[in-house]
């Protein structure tokens, strides 16, 4: 597998806060729990932003309960929305956009990979049509309906998904959706299908996720200590960041070790 090429692409698909103005912090609503310290309704700006458009506790985001913005990831659709000019209608199109900022994140990373080269016309159509998108204007993209985008695209990413993992011949084992809290300390998890798994809580310590398809899978608080994520299908950094690892958690060199995670 030779990602180099869609690992450039999504460089630019990374939510650039220098260049929002706290999209993420006004538009979505939240509501108090584990992730988050107070109710927030949509469109009302977090009592934590500034009026420089910066978070005012930002590096206490854990400490004062507020977890569950140290893992939101935009894909970059808060610089698009702000810098495009559409920020007067941000609560009505950012939602949209990030869902197709995230959608061309993945088409992009597929676009990458060298053994999915026979659907490689199909992604490419799918990135222009995303793209097209997210470069109309804010009447366009409030028009959007993304589910209906995301149902046409997911099939052509699972199968860029199943190309590469039945390159070579070996093929990955397909795990159940719950696996909260499971036990897999050193699993052979090798290009194993956990598309959309709930792997909350679970014990990965030590596991090869080496060219697993892990699109829209639940890491939170999952400890992946010593784990081996290089390769990994569809990771983001939002995931990453939801889980737990350590200083011998192996992950692909385009992504950026959490803070939070255990030094030793």
């Amino acid at each position: 597998m030779d990602g180099s090429g869609g690992r450039r692409a999504l460089a630019t698909l990374r939510a650039d806060c220098e260049r929002c103005a706290g999209l993420c912090c006004v538009v979505p609503a939240f509501a108090a729990s584990a992730d988050f310290a107070i109710d927030k309704p949509a469109g009302k700006a977090c009592p934590n932003l500034r009026a420089d458009h910066r978070c005012g506790i930002h590096a206490r985001l854990r400490e004062k309960g507020f977890a569950g913005c140290t893992v939101y990831d935009c894909f970059g659709a808060g610089q698009q929305v702000t810098q495009s000019g559409l920020a007067d209608r941000a609560v009505e199109v950012f939602p949209v956009m990030r869902d197709l900022h995230e959608l061309l994140y993945y088409v992009t990373e597929a676009l990458g990979w060298r053994a999915a080269e026979p659907v490689h016309g199909e992604l490419a159509g799918a990135a222009a049509e995303i793209e097209g998108l997210i470069g109309g204007d804010a009447d366009v993209v409030a028009k959007v309906d993304t589910g209906a985008l995301r149902a046409r695209t997911s099939p052509l990413l699972l199968r860029a998904g199943e190309l590469v993992r039945n390159h070579g011949g070996r093929v990955g084992r397909k795990m159940k959706m719950d696996l909260m809290g499971a036990k897999l300390r050193g699993a052979d998890l090798r290009r194993a299908t956990l598309r959309g798994a709930y792997l909350i809580g679970a014990d990965l310590r030590g596991a090869d996720l080496r060219e697993a398809d892990v699109i829209g899978a639940d890491f939170r608080n999952a400890d992946l200590g010593g784990a081996d994520l290089r390769g990994c299908l569809f990771l983001t950094q939002s995931q990453l960041d939801a889980a737990r690892g350590d200083a011998a958690t192996r992950i692909p060199a385009a992504f950026t070790r959490p803070g939070h995670w255990r030094q030793r």
